[in-house]
């Protein structure tokens, strides 16, 4: 299915009114989706594109499309007031950010790398600190938390010399999340697959926090993390599609760059995609839903979540479906 930009607005905003599905992508700053879902003349300066233009102003063409996005930039530093106000005023109203939650909080002893500076190869002091998520973070984003989803805490793979044991993560995670301010939608994204145990969920489940569903080189596939948390275990459901499991970040890169075509399926992840999508549809009804797809995956996120999207609704169409239904 080619991406036409007014029948997946149609489709993204009857999915997020309707069933509660906040549907998007891993960022929008992407220069490669321009005759897709940017008008490059947008950000013409005189006969020339400006990329500080593109980068500063896209959100509110993307807005138009989608009904949220995942901000991956707060993973990476603490967001500055101006930064969120100028994320807010691109956007109407309905509009839903995901947050990653920052790196100085999930990070338990930093890489040895030249990029963290003095704290390369030390123990992170703030790691899972209550009083930095409140102070930090959760208050920066106080002024816009009617327009927060869900926070999302992506806890890179972690060594034996970081937990022995996973169980010993656990309980870091009790005792974070019983201090934790109330009130915001927690998510916890993990990399160690062998640590997908009952102990983990049963954590997750005390308070109120999902698991997060993710598609990345060196966890399970979505489907399998499914059949051992079933989507109806969580107070909502969080799925990011990051990298087909055996890929790396870099090599995902170096394929499938400047992310304007589809460049590899992954017929499982589309599959769990619109296994989601469904128990949204046909649930209860009291689950919202926060679906997120990365250009990583296979390409383009538009061009797949354009493809998923036709393939549900001829689906529903089959079967008699309410997706369309008056």
């Amino acid at each position: 299915m080619l991406f036409e930009r007014s029948r997946i607005s149609e489709i993204t905003r009857r999915l997020f009114d309707r069933y509660q599905v906040a549907l998007g992508t891993s960022s929008w700053r992407y220069e490669g989706w321009c005759g897709l879902l940017y008008d490059e003349e947008r950000y013409l300066w005189g006969t020339h594109f400006s990329k500080k233009r593109f980068s500063d102003h896209c959100l509110e063409e993307y807005a138009e499309t989608f009904s949220s996005v995942c901000v991956d930039a707060t993973y990476y530093a603490l967001p500055r007031k101006k930064f969120i106000e100028g994320l807010v005023a691109q956007v109407p109203d309905h509009f839903v950010f995901s947050f990653k939650v920052p790196d100085d909080i999930t990070i338990r002893t930093f890489p040895n790398l030249p990029g963290f500076g003095d704290r390369a190869g030390k123990l992170n002091e703030y790691f899972l600190s209550a009083d930095l998520l409140e102070m930090g973070f959760l208050r920066r984003l106080e002024p816009i938390k009617e327009q927060v989803g869900v926070l999302v805490f992506e806890f890179s793979h972690f060594h034996p010399g970081d937990y022995e044991h996973g169980r010993d993560f656990v309980e870091a995670l009790d005792r974070f999340f019983s201090e934790a301010p109330r009130g915001w939608n927690y998510a916890v994204e993990i990399r160690n697959q062998n640590w997908l145990h009952p102990e983990y969920f049963a954590v997750l489940k005390k308070h109120r926090v999902a698991h997060v569903y993710n598609q990345w080189t060196r966890m399970p596939p979505i489907l399998e993390q499914m059949t051992l948390h079933p989507l109806e275990d969580n107070p909502f459901v969080v799925a990011r599609y990051l990298l087909s499991p055996g890929r790396s970040h870099e090599r995902a890169q170096e394929q499938f760059e400047p992310f304007h075509h589809l460049k590899e399926i992954d017929p499982e992840a589309r599959d769990s995609m619109e296994r989601i999508l469904r128990h949204a549809i046909h649930g209860s009804g009291s689950q919202r839903t926060y679906l997120y797809i990365g250009n990583e995956l296979e390409g383009n996120a538009l061009h797949t979540l354009s493809d998923v999207l036709e393939v549900l609704i001829k689906g529903e169409e089959n079967e008699g479906g309410p997706l369309f239904s008056r």
